[in-house]
């Protein structure tokens, strides 16, 4: 049997799309790694932007999202800086007319979500079934998913949204590697953080700090010589060392808990389609964390590629022209958000001292002029369109 759309992965983004193709009438079918009924076993901390709320809202997650206690904490001002140099960016909510910026959100809890609401839809989500192998032909894509009976899905349009698509032979990805290493903790401060996020521009490398229910999140880009030390390090030292980065621009820093790094690469997938086969979230591109943009670019991957699909006959659906259409949707978006990490990573992310004045000059005039400050706020809330 031949089905209409079939998707690989059930992460956030993967059922995201499901979700939003679940009214149309349409024959969905979702594969997915984990077992039935299992969640993340460990949390981790996602940045949402209000353009990736209101996704969440028409898919009708919202509001059981924010009902679980503790599950989402609002980004109301962003502060950004660099230290050893002048010039500084604060981007508010109420400049922009919204009642947030942003939001740190719990992954386990936007997953556990997410999971009830393709239950409630009666999509068909086929756990335990992980995708080896996905190709396409003139008439349809396959799907390897295991042994037996049900061992391959066909499907009009396969979408790949988790891993790094290297099921689908057909797709070539750019990776390029930073030589950096984020250290992610949770950091508790003397204060309330009162809803205010930080990026910090230092000589190691940017530095994040995003409001978690009482504590803030952490990421700090260092080289990976450096890794291991500060993981060692006394919780004093790592903390006197990250207040000696912020200096008078955050102070109090009184804890530190769960430590651990990962290091950072950009992946970019040459081209967003094959035969009969589209692909989204971190199977398109993975980013460097700078900026919170990857996650949120994968929701807008498969909201777009959603809307094309609903608008599409169904004999339509996975043809040339269709992915076409998909590919022309996401192009200016997904340069533009490689574009802005990647470029903020190369001009921030080191110390040359002949940058200091030129990157001060440029968020001085960013913080200065209003109608730069909006445009800058409407693209990291809602994309380049």
């Amino acid at each position: 049997m031949i089905r209409d759309v079939a998707i690989a992965g059930a992460g956030p983004v993967g059922a995201t799309l499901a979700l939003a193709l679940a009214g149309a009438s349409l024959d969905i079918v979702v594969a997915d790694a984990r077992a039935a009924g299992d969640t993340p076993r460990g949390d981790r901390t996602l940045a949402l932007s209000h353009g990736a709320r209101l996704i969440f809202e028409r898919l009708g997650v919202w509001t059981p999202l924010a009902a679980i206690d503790g599950s989402i904490t609002p980004i109301v001002a962003i502060d950004v800086s660099q230290a050893g140099g002048f010039g500084a960016v604060q981007l508010t909510a109420k400049e922009q007319g919204l009642p947030a910026l942003g939001y740190v959100v719990s992954y386990r809890a936007l997953q556990a979500v997410l999971d009830a609401a393709l239950q409630r839809a009666g999509v068909d989500v086929r756990f335990g079934a992980s995708v080896r192998n996905v190709s396409g032909s003139r008439d349809c894509a396959r799907l390897d998913v295991g042994q037996g009976a049900d061992a391959t899905l066909e499907a009009r349009l396969a979408v790949v949204a988790d891993g790094a698509a290297s099921c689908i032979p057909d797709i070539r990805r750019r990776r390029h590697d930073y030589g950096q290493v984020a250290i992610v903790a949770s950091v508790a401060l003397d204060h309330h953080h009162a809803g205010v996020a930080y990026e910090r521009f230092t000589r190691d490398g940017p530095i994040a700090l995003l409001p978690e229910r009482d504590h803030y999140a952490l990421v700090w880009t260092r080289t990976p010589a450096d890794v291991e030390p500060m993981l060692a390090s006394s919780d004093a030292q790592f903390l006197a060392s990250l207040g000696a980065r912020f200096g008078s621009r955050v102070r109090g820093f009184v804890q530190v808990t769960a430590r651990r790094a990962f290091p950072l690469v950009l992946e970019v997938a040459r081209d967003i389609t094959a035969p009969r086969v589209a692909i989204i979230g971190n199977a398109a591109q993975a980013l460097h964390p700078i900026a919170g943009q990857g996650f949120n670019l994968g929701l807008r991957d498969a909201w777009d590629l959603a809307r094309i699909v609903v608008d599409s006959p169904r004999d339509a659906i996975g043809t040339t022209a269709m992915l076409a259409r998909y590919r022309r949707s996401r192009e200016t978006d997904r340069r533009a958000g490689v574009a802005l990490t990647h470029g903020l990573v190369r001009l921030f992310g080191n110390d040359r001292p002949w940058l200091r004045v030129p990157r001060g000059v440029g968020m001085m005039l960013l913080d200065t002029v209003p109608f730069a400050k909006r445009a800058f706020g409407r693209a990291m809330l809602f994309g380049m369109r």
